[in-house]
């Protein structure tokens, strides 16, 4: 195994992006090319390919995408058209639908009720292969970036987190209209990526992410059938868990303080959810995703 070059009494399957020397978290800092050390980072050199070790490559984002990819198969299997609309039984029964998890009866065509699993299954369901496409590309480049930074564990309670509070965004402003999608949780990811940055001495917007954050933000607000509260609520919890994160478990060795954080941001985000989850009666004309 190899050692960090700055820390050589820290072991690491990380190489910077630029000139290949093996890097630990603390050295590492995310850039839309990935991983680079702290003098690369701060000349902006040439990007060369290395060999990343076995230790270093995302689980998390890799097993992320296929439970993404099984349920759109499914969700194909089941009814729902690979050009997108709608439909099929595990849309129907999983999409986030606000009056699906309240005593709410006057929706017929969703008759259940208390249905809460849909905080957590939307995020996995989409409308057609173009939908998917693109949110497994996000998540593959922004999971490439951060994941080796923190770690699986802390990826994956990040993802999950930003889930459920995406959950809540999309309920606080649209609670009538169904949602599904990904983008919630990737706008989680992007924000932690975010922290990581600040943590790593990082200039914000020569990173390129406030480009890319003012981009998708932008895109959001402007685009039709686009979850604004959704893609607000995960990037909201990817910089607090992307805090918690940095500031307890890597600056502070206190991993258990930052995995109660998350926790208690994932159960605020349920509870907030489940209390602007009732609807205001209205027939839905479509979705959001």
């Amino acid at each position: 195994m190899a050692v960090c070059y700055r820390h050589p009494s820290r072991e690491t399957g990380v190489s910077c992006s630029s000139c290949g020397r093996p890097i630990c978290p603390d050295c590492m800092t995310p850039t839309p090319v990935g991983m680079r050390c702290p003098e690369c980072a701060r000349e902006r050199t040439r990007v060369t390919r290395g060999v990343r070790s076995r230790s270093a490559v995302p689980r998390g984002t890799q097993i992320l995408i296929a439970i993404n990819v099984i349920v759109f198969l499914a969700e194909t299997a089941t009814g729902a058209p690979l050009g997108g609309g709608g439909g099929g039984t595990i849309w129907n029964h999983g999409a986030l639908f606000g009056p699906a998890l309240t005593s709410n009866n006057l929706y017929p065509i969703y008759t259940g009720t208390h249905e809460y699993w849909r905080l957590l299954t939307s995020g996995f369901i989409h409308d057609g292969i173009l939908h998917i496409g693109i949110n497994m590309l996000s998540l593959y480049f922004v999971g490439m970036a951060l994941e080796p930074a923190i770690g699986t564990r802390n990826f994956v309670v990040i993802y999950m987190t930003s889930l459920l509070a995406g959950s809540f965004g999309s309920l606080l402003f649209q609670p009538d209209y169904p949602t599904i999608g990904a983008s919630g949780a990737i706008f989680g990811v992007f924000g932690a990526l975010i922290v990581v940055a600040r943590y790593r001495g990082i200039p914000f917007w020569q990173s390129g992410l406030g480009f890319i954050l003012v981009v998708n933000i932008l895109f959001s607000l402007s685009v039709q059938g686009i979850s604004i509260g959704g893609h607000l609520g995960g990037l909201v919890a990817g910089l607090i868990t992307g805090w918690f994160v940095l500031e307890f478990d890597e600056r502070r060795h206190m991993p258990a303080v930052a995995m109660a954080g998350c926790a208690a941001v994932a159960v605020a985000s349920i509870i907030a959810a489940l209390a602007v989850a009732g609807g205001h009666g209205l027939t839905p004309n479509g979705f959001t995703i």
